[in-house]
């Protein structure tokens, strides 16, 4: 609508250019908070507790952001780019993913320092949501002035795409079920279910099982892993049937159930195979594999029948 070009060279001089400096953390690492993350994520690692407790490695970008102030040690150039991007129509942002690699544990009473430096701009990209420019920051974490962590943050920044109702290759794609986040630490899963496996992680330390899948061990903190294929026998936890609001990809009434599986690990599925309505805490169900399209495959519990054994 009027925007001039932007030239990818002239974002490239943003690279490299630092976008803050020995900025301080607004708190030092503390037990409250903690102890509100470990509730909130489920974690009971013993280690997070007690008088020799450390913090959880991924709250590393935690201690480092500034909720709804203004970051104090933030450089122009990051400003300057954002605002390039605005003029030039990509005024939308979605996060997409992160990186984080951990050096030491952080313990209460650390103060927290940071910097950070725009590391990469990319070529103008096409992507589902709209076109635009994927921007990555590299920030590194310390504690009393040792480094502790270092954190990637890549974000789109975007001119979103029209939609067109009377495209048909449009609707076809809309109908579309969601694609599933596929990265380095859950890949082997995802080969699983192409192999119509399901698979459960195991840490090689202690031997807990796990899922979803993680790059490490909540019980002992392991690094090392194998795993084991499920039996595909289960229960449903708890559910959820959703009414609204409604998606083109779905056709509610539908029910959502976290399924205990016989190996005592839950995962979250479509329950299937009796109407929402039928759905009750406790029944058995037994793995199966969905084609939800032309590339996407879903594990899904099916209700055991009557002949089964089933209480339906």
């Amino acid at each position: 609508m009027g925007h001039e070009p932007l030239a990818y060279e002239k974002l490239r001089t943003f690279e490299g250019r630092v976008a803050a400096t020995e900025a301080e953390g607004l708190d030092p690492v503390n037990a409250p908070m903690i102890r509100h993350w470990c509730e909130a994520m489920g974690d009971t690692n013993p280690a997070y507790e007690g008088p020799d407790a450390i913090a959880p490695p991924t709250m590393l970008q935690a201690w480092t952001m500034a909720g709804l102030t203004s970051y104090e040690g933030r450089s122009p150039a990051h400003d300057e780019l954002f605002a390039l991007l605005d003029g030039a129509g990509y005024t939308s942002v979605v996060a997409t993913d992160c990186e984080q690699e951990y050096l030491r544990p952080l313990r209460p009473g650390d103060a927290i320092t940071y910097d950070s430096v725009i590391e990469s701009v990319s070529p103008l990209k096409t992507t589902k949501l709209g076109t635009g420019h994927f921007i990555t920051t590299r920030m590194n974490v310390r504690a009393g002035g040792e480094i502790a962590g270092t954190h990637r943050f890549r974000i789109l920044k975007y001119t979103p795409a029209k939609r067109s109702s009377s495209n048909g290759a449009a609707k076809k794609d809309k109908r579309q079920r969601p694609r599933p986040v596929v990265n380095r630490d859950n890949a082997g899963f995802w080969e699983g279910v192409a192999d119509h496996r399901l698979l459960i992680q195991r840490c090689r330390a202690c031997g807990t099982l796990r899922f979803p899948w993680l790059p490490g061990c909540n019980t002992c903190g392991g690094q090392e892993w194998d795993t084991v294929e499920a039996s595909g026998e289960g229960t449903v936890y708890s559910y959820v049937v959703m009414h609204h609001p409604p998606f083109p990809a779905f056709d509610p009434p539908y029910a959502v159930g976290l399924i205990e599986l016989a190996e005592g690990v839950r995962m979250v599925s479509n329950v299937v195979g009796v109407p929402s309505d039928k759905v009750r805490i406790g029944m058995p169900v037994r793995l199966e594999f969905l084609r939800a399209d032309d590339e996407l495959e879903l594990p899904v519990f099916r209700v055991v029948d009557d002949a089964e054994g089933g209480e339906v």
